[in-house]
């Protein structure tokens, strides 16, 4: 909906990053849990401790061998065997260990002479054993509240036998605001980020009604790529005026100044400049803060950042953010562009780094965090 030349959108101050995610932290509240399936729940923040039932019941043996107390093996060696008291029992992995064994040796480990046992090798108490609740502890959960399932994570909870856990995987609408290709592949970009970081994300028709789609409600955040600037037909940050409130209207980072955040009715919304870099830039600062809110997340950095040296200096203005695109090389970051980050900089790069709005930024041959790109 075009803005009317009077009541054109404008940015009375930039607000900085930092009171942005602390107004995200304040305000945007973890969405109601629900249990599904262990085997769907990959990637999913969990909402409660996923604990198991103490596994195994009893000692089990973790190979192929011989179960025997291992006292009886005491200094044996294959010049000097050990007799042992009796000949001991065999046993496969995943075997309960009979009365009076508290070891499993192998198989070659033990000589059998008739009635005759012996001990070849020493074998230390608990070798080849797996104890008694060794897999799951009831007392210590296999995944604790606030954490994302990882592959692993869902695995082991099958097979520690969990049909269901409870998590929160918050519901986003993501909608660019204008049909373009470069609206529509940032709203692509960052639906497929929100799958893949836990939440729901239903990318809508684009071009669809702004303000009625914040009227109409369903979901539990609203994502509009597009709009947020001072340009003749930009209306974003008006029409979540209207239909609810506007929180911050230009936010302290480059790549992104333009962007809003605001709520309709108690669902977050989030408002992302139309240019690629930008609306990336900023999800990437807020949209994944406000993302790890909705899910309850407690590690808001889950995915880990590589520390390199960075290869030129990078200069950035002080009260503003600047995220700049880096290109790794023998260990070095070369920086490829800063404010307007062209495609062909983002194709080129592996990754980006943060210049603090605190910094002036950096000088060649300082250490940078380099954090992977959706």
């Amino acid at each position: 909906m075009p803005a009317a030349p009077d009541t054109k959108q404008t940015i009375a101050k930039l607000t900085p990053l930092a009171e942005v995610l602390t107004l995200i932290e304040r305000e945007v509240k973890p969405v109601t849990p629900r249990t599904i399936e262990v085997a769907a729940a990959a990637g999913r923040t969990i909402a409660a401790d996923v604990a198991a039932p103490a596994r195994p019941n009893s000692a089990l043996a973790l190979i192929d061998g011989w179960a025997l107390a291992a006292e009886t093996t005491m200094d044996a060696g294959g010049y000097a065997p050990a007799v042992l008291p009796q000949a001991p029992l065999r046993v496969d992995v995943g075997q309960v260990l009979p009365a009076g064994a508290d070891s499993v040796a192998p198989l070659d480990a033990v000589r059998l002479a008739g009635t005759r046992a012996e001990a070849l090798a020493a074998v230390a108490p608990g070798e080849g054993v797996l104890p008694a609740g060794a897999d799951c502890d009831p007392a210590v959960p296999l995944v604790r509240a606030g954490q994302r399932l990882r592959g692993i994570d869902v695995a082991a909870a099958a097979a520690a036998g969990l049909a269901r856990v409870t998590v929160r995987d918050p519901r986003l609408r993501v909608i660019a605001v204008r049909g373009d290709s470069v609206n529509g592949a940032a709203a692509r970009l960052i639906a497929g980020d929100i799958e893949k970081r836990g939440g729901i994300a239903r990318l809508e028709e684009a071009g669809r009604d702004l303000g009625a789609l914040l009227a109409a409600g369903g979901g539990e955040a609203v994502v509009a790529i597009g709009g947020t600037g001072s340009g003749r037909n930009d209306a974003s940050v008006q029409i979540l005026v209207r239909e609810g409130r506007l929180a911050v209207h230009g936010v302290a980072i480059s790549p992104g100044e333009t962007a809003a955040f605001g709520f309709a009715g108690e669902r977050p919304v989030l408002l992302l400049p139309g240019r690629l870099d930008a609306a990336l830039a900023v999800w990437l600062t807020v949209g994944r803060h406000m993302l790890a809110r909705l899910s309850g997340a407690k590690d808001k950095e889950d995915e880990p950042a590589v520390t390199c040296t960075l290869a030129r200096k990078v200069v950035s203005n002080v009260g503003l953010a600047a995220l700049v695109p880096v290109r790794l090389r023998g260990g070095m970051a070369e920086p490829l562009a800063r404010k307007y980050l062209p495609f062909s900089a983002l194709t080129h790069s592996d990754g980006w780094i943060l210049v603090p709005a605190e910094s002036e930024g950096y000088s060649a041959g300082s250490p940078v965090s380099v954090r992977p790109w959706p």
